[in-house]
């Protein structure tokens, strides 16, 4: 019951839809059970036609159709029951490909619902999950939940119903031989039994080895530069080689075990016949009936070996894969955290929103503007399961049009500061506000006005002008913001240099480039979208001197025309901000100018 609910959970359907499919499945087993209901009777026919008078609906129907002879009657009712079993079969076709449809659908939708659920999660639950795991429940667990938990799974109920229709049939015919042939099918499922704990284990190892070998294949191409130079190939090689062996060897045991299943049923079956032929030798009361009870039971073990067989090797397929239901699962149950709807209805909140855009009558469109002040107001923070505060009562002003910036030691808390300021994070409590309105009341729109340079900036493999217009589809982007983006971020002449211009593409995170040219493509992707609020996170912190002082002189050209937020770990690039704020241990220890908090300091630790 729990993996149905799990299932159920995950996949993205109506009942209704379920319920239409558990229909065509018992349509289909009706058909079966008819179709090879019908062949014990005509064989009784074919060595007795005599049988035909002995039946009123088969003499009424013998006399209506006023046929000569009784061979052309058995004849005829062979072609209907062949119609039957055509009829049947391509009914089977359609329902598979409903099945199909409706299951690779499943999958399409799912990657969508995980990607959206992964973009939707707060900042935290990025912080602790790799993304290999990510990318492999993405892709490549969706890919297993389609092939090996609800084709299985859909197959199994088609399976098992077939086995009920088949065994209420084989009831009617002979009811000591189906008892019989049902407590050998019985034994045919101790193995599955017993090794149902490990179907479930060898399927966590596949997993967790398939998520290893995507993040071990991360880290050695992605750091290709460095695992050249430092020789350690082999390292990578060797990791990878563990985890391909820990695979291979639970992926082994469980196709072995797939196995047994049709091996074990088919020598059951044949101990079935035999004895029945045995039994029937030594019972001459059933000898008579005997050739067309094997009929029944031969045809119907044609259905029944494959129907039951594959209903074992499913329940094997749907334990093994148990783990990627499970992972998958619990994945989509993180946007029900506490944390995830907190942080979901602060996202979506925009309630207040006439109040916020509303101003001098000017309505601004999924922004929050500011005319004034932003205000941080005892903002405390702490990380999930971190039992001290990694902001302690946070408070200052920002006046439009300033540059301020952060400066103290590793873990002072200045990072954990701008995630907050960006909306990333949200504080446990103190509240920020713009020109009085909290940005907690409209989240998405406050977010719409910033703009965000990091120390390392993500560059998609893809042209320059994509790289600036960032998530902008190419219809759309604007030509006149880009070319002013451009120039303010000082890129006109390295672009002239380019053959290709802005459709020069700049390789995976922008190996094609320098360090300095990535920081002012970063530059130019958040004026391009023409925010008013920009956030540089230690911008310059792994740049050369010469890169550094350019990358600045761009920055400084924007005082005055934006609010400028700065994190720095070089002092050389806060010469130009209005105002310091000094950090320690998540608290604002002094503030004020340059020269009053950098020069002073300095001048003090040389005397």
């Amino acid at each position: 019951m729990q993996y149905l609910s799990r299932f159920f959970y995950v996949i993205s359907t109506k009942r209704t839809e379920l319920i239409f499919i558990l229909f065509v499945f018992l349509i289909s087993s009706m058909l079966d059970a008819l179709g090879i209901g019908l062949i014990g009777p005509f064989i009784g026919l074919a060595t007795n036609p005599e049988l035909i008078h002995k039946n009123p609906f088969l003499a009424g129907f013998y006399n209506y159709l006023k046929i000569n002879h009784p061979n052309q009657f058995i004849a005829l009712l062979g072609i209907i029951i062949t119609a039957i079993f055509y009829f049947k079969s391509f009914s089977y076709y359609l329902i598979q490909k409903y099945v199909y449809k409706f299951c690779f659908t499943q999958q399409v939708k799912l990657r969508q619902r995980l990607l959206h659920t992964y973009l939707s999660l707060p900042y935290t639950f990025h912080l602790r999950i790799n993304s290999a795991h990510l990318v492999q429940t993405i892709i490549k667990e969706s890919e297993q939940f389609t092939y090996s938990v609800a084709i299985p799974l859909l197959n199994s109920v088609a399976n098992t119903l077939v086995l009920v229709v088949l065994v209420l049939l084989l009831a009617k015919t002979d009811l000591i031989a189906t008892v019989s042939i049902m407590g050998l099918l019985t034994v045919a499922f101790l193995p599955f039994h017993y090794f149902r704990n490990n179907l479930v284990r060898w399927g966590k190892e596949g997993v967790d080895a398939n998520t290893e070998m995507l993040q071990i294949i991360n880290h050695a191409l992605g750091g290709l530069k460095e695992t050249r130079i430092i020789g350690c190939e082999s390292y990578f090689e060797m990791q990878l080689n563990a985890q391909v062996n820990k695979f291979a060897n639970a992926a082994t045991k469980f196709h072995v075990f797939q196995t047994l299943p049709r091996i074990t049923i088919e020598s059951l079956l044949i101990t079935f016949v035999v004895g029945l032929v045995v039994t029937s030798l030594f019972f001459e009361q059933r000898s008579g009936n005997l050739v067309s009870v094997l009929g029944v039971f031969a045809i119907a073990s044609i259905r029944l070996l494959p129907s039951a067989s594959q209903l074992m090797s499913n329940l094997g397929v749907l334990r093994n894969f148990k783990p990627t239901l499970d992972k998958i699962y619990l994945d989509l149950k993180e946007a029900e955290s506490p944390e995830a709807v907190r942080y979901m209805e602060l996202y979506q909140n925009v309630a207040p929103l006439e109040l916020l855009l509303k101003r001098s009558n000017q309505l601004y469109e999924s922004t929050i503007r500011f005319e004034n002040s932003i205000v941080l107001d005892k903002v405390n923070y702490a990380y999930p399961e971190s039992n001290s505060n990694a902001l302690t009562d946070v408070s200052l002003t920002i006046r439009k049009g300033e540059s301020i910036a952060f400066i103290g030691k590793s873990g002072a808390g200045k990072t954990t500061l701008a995630d907050v300021f960006l909306g990333l994070l949200i504080p446990k409590s103190g509240d920020i506000r713009v020109d009085g309105y909290s940005i907690y009341n409209a989240l998405r729109f406050w977010q719409n006005s910033i703009g965000y340079i990091p120390q390392s900036i993500f560059l998609i493999d893809d042209t320059i002008e994509r790289n600036i217009a960032f998530g902008v589809p190419d219809h759309l982007i604007n030509s006149q913001r880009l070319h002013h983006a451009i120039k303010s971020a000082q890129l006109t002449d390295l672009i002239a240099q380019l053959p290709d211009g802005i459709q020069t593409v700049v390789g995976e995170h922008g190996v094609r480039l320098s360090g300095g040219q990535r920081q002012r493509i970063g530059i130019a992707r958040a004026l391009y979208h023409e925010r008013e609020i920009l956030v540089l996170d230690e911008a310059t912190s792994a740049l050369d001197n010469e890169t550094e002082n350019l990358i600045s002189e761009a920055i400084r050209e924007l005082s005055g025309t934006k609010t400028l937020i700065i994190i720095a770990h070089r002092l050389t690039t806060v010469e130009h901000c209005e105002r310091v704020y000094k950090m320690e241990k998540g608290q604002i220890i002094k503030f004020g100018n340059y020269q009053e908090i950098v020069l002073a300091e300095q001048s003090a630790q040389l005397s």
